[in-house]
């Protein structure tokens, strides 16, 4: 399919059956509530040593699992574009929730490779070390300071180990950004792998996930996942501008989000189907 193709096809989709949309909704909407009571049972069950620990817990887990739902009914989005089918898929909870626990590993992988890089980048230049003392003469100089009195970085922080720490800084901060948005497009490729194959050993290829992605064409990768980030980015700028001018309205965000969630996994299926 052409770029715009796909993304028309992605903006409708959602609609083609409300009814699901309806139910991924409320869904999200029952996760949210789990989880925010679950941690808001467990503090008070530590600060009280009470019973609503194990309260706090339950839910957090119950939360989990509607979550793990909600990823895998995601991944299936993701196939009925590589499949081309026109609606989208049924719920089925046993299957949607083991493959949402492979797409959390999926995820969990593709982000830990680039920050376990980053750490070590950030260990050979030494910004860690740096860091501290950087932050040990602010505190030392903070402290014996007056109250009214203002502390200036360069007063207190030799001019050498602040250009060195700004290089660090620039340095390890510039490999992070280029690798995380590598990643990201890698993560994309091993996503729909696991929505065509139902294969984690299959999404975990890496070298493979990344060879899809000159399989369906660099340019064409790139363009189609610019335009869904466009297009989530203009549309979420559209409900907060108009936050500012009709209170409550940022409420549309419970609908709005789960059609641009259906939307984004659509189009990576469609651009998938390239090579499915």
């Amino acid at each position: 399919m052409e770029i715009m193709e796909i993304i028309k096809d992605a903006i409708i989709f959602p609609s083609n059956d409300l009814a699901k949309l309806a139910i991924y909704i409320v869904l999200s909407i029952i996760t949210g509530f789990l989880i925010t009571f679950g941690v808001s049972f467990l503090a008070v069950g530590l600060a009280t040593s009470s019973i609503w620990i194990a309260v706090g817990i339950i839910l957090l887990i119950l939360g989990l699992i509607v979550g793990f739902i909600i990823m895998g009914y995601h991944v299936g989005i993701i196939k009925t574009g590589i499949d081309h089918a026109e609606t989208a898929p049924d719920f089925e909870w046993k299957a949607n929730l083991i493959t949402g626990i492979k797409y959390f590993v999926v995820n969990i992988v593709y982000f830990i490779i680039p920050a376990i890089i980053v750490l070590i980048i950030a260990w050979m230049t030494n910004l860690f070390g740096m860091s501290y003392e950087v932050m040990n003469k602010m505190m030392l100089a903070s402290m014996s300071a007056q109250a009214n009195s203002t502390i200036i970085l360069t007063d207190v922080v030799p001019q050498p180990l602040i250009m060195n720490f700004g290089t660090a800084l620039m340095i390890t901060g510039f490999i992070a950004f280029i690798l995380f948005v590598v990643f990201a497009f890698i993560q994309t490729m091993g996503e729909s792998r696991l929505a065509n194959t139902g294969d984690l050993k299959e999404a975990l290829n890496i070298p493979e996930a990344f060879r899809d992605i000159g399989r369906i064409g660099y340019g064409k990768v790139i363009a189609v996942l610019l335009l869904i980030f466009v297009v989530i980015a203009v549309i979420n700028a559209i409900i907060n501008g108009l936050d500012n001018f009709v209170n409550g309205i940022r409420i549309l965000s419970i609908v709005v989000t789960p059609y641009l969630v259906f939307f984004a996994a659509r189009a990576t299926g469609l651009l998938y189907s390239d090579i499915a």
